[in-house]
């Protein structure tokens, strides 16, 4: 049975963070995505339970009433996210390790409340520069909600040495190759 360890993985927006999980996924198949809960509006192909567990501020509010997060906050502005208990339960029922793709503040709450469980790896982008192009090549954000998240993004970078790991995404299989090499050494350990 797999043990009760947790992976896991940070970035601020834009730094590759999605598409690099995508790839741990793949490579390493004693993993599981924790899907994370939250209050935003799903995204075109995203899917409740797949993606994110989508809940209205007033139920999400009622969950963290029962207790029944590891964690949550308010992300943005009346924007809240999550990691239910229910969740890890049924990763680790099913003798697999969950992978928590989660924000900075976040990821610090369960690295403090697992502190020798977990493994955390923060991810970033070679540069705020692109760090900032990414986010405007994915067009899906406003020019407000874009220097929103650079300033957020320029906030989380001073948390980095807070982690176990960090990561620059310059190349995609370079960082990929690193990111698996350093999840297999932390479960085989």
């Amino acid at each position: 049975m797999a043990s009760h360890k947790i992976i896991i993985i940070t970035a601020p927006s834009g730094s590759g963070k999605t598409t690099l999980v995508k790839r741990l996924l793949g490579a390493c198949p004693q993993l599981s995505f924790s899907v994370s809960a939250c209050t935003r509006q799903p995204r075109a192909n995203e899917v409740h339970g797949r993606d994110y567990y989508y809940y209205g501020e007033d139920d999400f509010k009622n969950l963290i009433e029962a207790d029944a997060f590891i964690e949550w906050e308010m992300v943005y502005t009346g924007k809240y996210y999550g990691t239910l208990k229910s969740e890890m339960d049924r990763i680790w029922n099913n003798e697999k390790y969950p992978l928590v793709d989660i924000d900075v503040q976040g990821a610090l709450a369960i690295q403090k409340k697992f502190p020798h469980a977990s493994l955390s790896i923060f991810i970033e982008a070679p540069s705020i520069q692109v760090l900032r192009e990414r986010l405007i090549s994915r067009g899906t954000e406003t020019e407000n909600t874009l220097e929103e998240r650079v300033a957020k993004a320029e906030y989380e970078l001073t948390f980095a040495a807070r982690f176990d790991r960090i990561i620059i995404n310059d190349d995609l299989e370079i960082a990929t190759g690193e990111l698996v090499k350093i999840v297999e050494d932390f479960i085989h350990s």
